[in-house]
């Protein structure tokens, strides 16, 4: 079994990225897009799907980590009886290739190291044709199946057996060997050999850049610098699309079928991000993530799709892959995702919420951009009414949320906003009086009037979590009476061990099987709200226990067992750290 969540990091290349295990093995990595089939799988198999080991041969009795200061650029430490190495991890940037570098140096004593290198492509199914050639003066090992080519370089190169790479080599004081594996298409010659030293200087350079311009007047900011890098590493060089997550089918319920990929650019989600760059300062990157918007969702606006491939792409069908058993045995193994095709009606607003605040902070529309959002309001216009799957992506029966009502109040609203306050051109009454329609009938039909709380949705008495959101969206002030009823009855209806449930799984709602842990979006959510109604310490006192729930890295996952102290679902997620960003923020 792969190791606890909790237990990897993160390295990437803004193309894609690798989850490096604690034990020194690259367990996930998918090349060379977010969303390509990985070649090292281990992580929802066996090391029989692939990895890259390198570590002590010899029992290791401690072993310590941490990012290099303002980097995605990972070092462990591993102690043995006779010795100690570090090994560092990184994915360099700006090269238009698919690295990943891997440098041991030995600090103390002797070491023996033991390097075990298992390709296997397609979610690791596939076992490649490998051989030793000659490349550019040296020897290389590579490995081909289908459209993919993975080069192996390094001082010591592991002898093929059985279908791995492995070898044994001893190091002591002073020695340092650098290990490398690119991909290619396979019928590419072999590249050139990256010059290592400069491409992690530039790598380190570029990202300590970035992490200092993250503000330092908030609560754990170091905690926001290492949410906000996260981030960046989950977003596109290229196209600008932000991934949910760089990994798929991690559970929500152990050993249940609670498992998805999230490899794709929620537009939610994406604008959820940009929304958080912009609050901490970050004002360029709304204009490339903008243009990815334009691009993804160009044609009719009736076409608007939840979520997108990196670059843009409307096909995602979901599958299940059988010859993968799951992490912690939770099947099925899902490629792709079936909510494509859903329903969401709060998307837009997410999406004009952010468009708004990128026109705050001084972007300007084009003519193409401001006639995109037009063209989506006026479809919105049009179906504002029906009934959705909500935020939480639901596979039962369609429903009117609240959250979801609230979000096309929102959307009308920022649409009302950029005609009056930005002088854009639209049917601003009309607009306007859509917004006032929404806005009485969410106060009719989505409040329990007796007991002083918003509802999940208009045929239940049951909160969720996303209900805290309407303080920050603007559609009722933080301390309004409705709000503080609707803050203490989500805090009494769906605590789970001090962190926040999203909603009750046992209503039924959700139309699948099984129990899932605390999303911890959630609870930084309620941080905001309380923060928004005025009660600090309460919010200070939350805030500094869920960023205790990080781990070693300062990285969170999608949800979190409270009573075994675990990770749950897919990792890193950029929902957990995008909403840690808006609470510190919330809080400053």
């Amino acid at each position: 079994m792969a190791l606890p969540i909790e237990d990897y990091a993160l390295i990437g290349d803004r193309g894609t990225a690798a989850l490096v295990g604690k034990d020194g093995s690259i367990d996930w990595l998918c090349l060379p897009r977010f969303d390509s089939p990985a070649c090292f799988a281990a992580l929802l198999g066996t090391e029989e799907n692939g990895r890259w080991l390198l570590a002590p041969a010899d029992e290791v009795v401690a072993t310590s980590r941490q990012y290099l200061d303002g980097t995605a650029c990972l070092e462990t430490t591993f102690t043995v009886e006779d010795g100690e190495v570090v090994l560092l991890d990184v994915m360099p940037v700006g090269d238009d290739r698919a690295d990943v570098v891997r440098r041991l140096t030995c600090t103390r004593g002797t070491v023996r190291i033991r390097h075990d290198w298992v390709v296997r492509t397609d979610y690791g199914h596939v076992r490649p044709w490998v051989s030793r050639e000659q490349a550019h003066g040296n020897e290389v090992v590579v490995a081909v199946a289908g459209p993919d080519k993975l080069v192996l370089r390094g001082p010591h190169l592991p002898r093929g057996h059985d279908g791995h790479h492995s070898d044994e080599f001893e190091m002591t004081a002073g020695d340092e060997v650098t290990f490398s594996t690119t991909w290619v298409r396979s019928w590419r010659d072999i590249p050139r050999p990256l010059g290592f030293d400069e491409r992690i200087d530039a790598t380190t350079a570029g990202q300590r850049e970035w992490s200092a311009r993250s503000p330092g007047n908030v609560p754990h900011a170091d905690m926001v610098r290492r949410s906000l890098l996260t981030l960046l590493l989950m977003t596109h060089a290229e196209t600008g699309g932000i991934v949910a997550a760089p990994t798929t089918s991690l559970p929500e319920d152990f050993g249940g079928e609670r498992n998805w990929d999230y490899r794709f650019c929620w537009l939610r989600d994406a604008a959820l991000t940009l929304e958080s760059l912009l609050g901490a300062g970050y004002a360029q990157e709304a204009l490339q993530w903008r243009n990815w918007l334009l691009r993804a969702v160009a044609g009719d606006p009736a076409d608007l799709q939840i979520m997108y491939t990196v670059d843009g792409g409307r096909q995602l069908p979901e599958r299940e892959v059988p010859h993968l058993p799951g992490y912690a045995d939770s099947r099925p193994v899902r490629i792709g995702n079936g909510a494509v095709s859903q329903r969401q009606n709060d998307v837009l607003g997410e999406v004009m919420i952010a468009l708004e605040l990128a026109r705050d902070a001084g972007l300007e529309e084009t003519h193409n951009s401001w006639s995109l959002q037009r063209a989506l309001v006026d479809e919105l216009a049009e179906r504002w009414d029906e009934p959705d799957n909500g935020l939480w992506e639901i596979r039962g029966p369609q429903r009117h949320f609240t959250h979801s009502r609230v979000m096309v109040w929102v959307a009308f609203d920022r649409a009302v906003k950029a005609v009056e306050q930005h002088g854009l051109d639209g049917p601003v009454a009309r607009w306007r009086e859509l917004r006032d329609r929404v806005r009485e009938e969410i106060l009719d039909k989505g409040l329990d009037h007796e007991r002083g709380t918003f509802t999940q949705h208009y045929d239940t008495t049951s909160v969720d979590a996303s209900l805290l959101t309407i303080p920050l969206v603007g559609f009722l002030p933080g301390d309004d009476p409705r709000v503080l009823g609707t803050i203490d009855a989500v805090i009494t209806d769906l605590d789970d061990g001090g962190l926040l449930l999203r909603y009750r799984t046992e209503t039924g709602v959700d139309g699948i099987a099984g129990d899932e842990h605390p999303f911890l979006a959630c609870s930084f959510w309620l941080v905001s709200a309380l923060a928004k109604a005025g009660r600090r310490d309460q919010a200070m006192e939350l805030m500094d226990r869920l960023c205790g729930l990080a781990n070693d890295v300062g990285l969170l996952s999608e949800e979190y067992d409270a009573r075994h102290g675990r990770m749950a679902g897919n990792f890193p997620q950029a929902f957990s750290h995008l909403a840690l960003v808006q609470a510190a923020l919330a809080l400053r």
